[in-house]
């Protein structure tokens, strides 16, 4: 059993590896970026902080907003907050081309990094060690509005990062409408095509885990 926990951490870091690479993708595609992106690429702008570095705090943050809201966090949920925008960084400053310029190769450059995205989360997700630090702060927010659809809740909450991540001076362009809307329908045809269904999935959480881990 400790074997198979130990393979699901490096599975999740794998994982998280490829996500990151087409994360990297949608930023190299140089279109505007996802909402969360916006605001971590904002950040870097104004602070002593890299890009990667300041997606790190912001899913720490989220991570102990999670742990107020009492959401579900496991071992996958806090290898996720330290790791992803620190390999999304490697990726960026690794990378020996200059960022695209011409936005319809932009758009299929993004697209394919949203490929990229679904398989690394599905290689993550099937470790069963709970979700991201954003995924968990949706559904502990959800929770607490239980009469507006998710999906709203969603919107509103992606808006809002959007908002400060604008401010703050992030690009913002037809990549983000796209990455908005196409990125979960990319997801959902590539799990399709994998026979993939992550709500079929038992996570469990730090506790379990740990219990699992300790006993003889």
């Amino acid at each position: 059993m400790k074997k198979k926990i130990i393979i699901g951490w490096l599975r999740i870091v794998l994982g998280l590896l490829v996500f990151a690479f087409g994360v990297h993708l949608t930023i190299f595609a140089n279109i505007g970026l996802a909402p969360w992106d916006c605001l971590g690429m904002g950040i870097s702008y104004h602070t002593p902080l890299n890009y990667g570095l300041s997606m790190t705090l912001i899913a720490v943050t989220v991570l102990i907003i999670d742990i107020v809201l009492k959401e579900k966090i496991g071992y996958g949920t806090i290898i996720d907050a330290l790791l992803t925008g620190n390999f999304i960084q490697i990726f960026n400053n690794i990378n020996p081309l200059p960022l695209n310029t011409n936005i319809w190769l932009g758009i299929v450059i993004m697209v394919i990094g949203f490929i990229f995205m679904a398989l690394g989360m599905a290689i993550y997700m099937k470790s069963e060690q709970c979700c991201g630090p954003r995924d968990a702060l949706l559904v502990g927010l959800g929770k607490r509005m239980p009469k507006i659809p998710i999906g709203i809740v969603e919107v509103a909450l992606w808006a809002a990062v959007l908002l400060i991540g604008w401010l703050l001076g992030g690009p913002v362009g037809i990549g983000t409408l796209i990455s908005t809307f196409g990125a979960g329908l990319v997801m959902q045809l590539v799990y399709s095509l994998m026979h993939f269904e992550p709500r079929k999935l038992n996570h469990r959480g730090v506790m379990e885990i740990t219990k699992e881990l300790v006993s003889k």
